[in-house]
C-alpha cells in the first residue's frame, strides 16, 4: 500500500506537467512597504524549486 501524501507539502508546492516543482516566493505577506515596486513585482507568481530540494519534496507527495 502506498504512503500518504504529506498535506503540508501538497499545499505549499505544485508539480507541473513536465515535472517541475513550483513554489510561492517568500516575503510577500507583510513588511512590503520598505521594498521597491520592482522588487514586489518580481516576487509575484510561482517560481521553480532548486534541483537539490526537488527530491525531498517529491518524496513527500507521491500522488502529485
Amino acid at each position: 500500500m502506498p504512503g500518504k501524501t504529506n498535506k503540508s507539502f501538497a499545499k505549499r508546492f505544485r508539480v507541473t506537467k513536465n515535472g517541475k516543482v513550483m513554489h510561492r516566493t517568500p516575503h510577500q505577506s507583510h513588511f512590503r512597504a520598505k521594498r521597491s515596486g520592482k522588487v514586489i513585482k518580481g516576487l509575484r507568481g510561482e517560481k521553480p524549486m532548486s534541483k537539490h530540494d526537488v527530491k525531498n519534496i517529491t518524496n513527500q507527495m507521491p500522488f502529485n
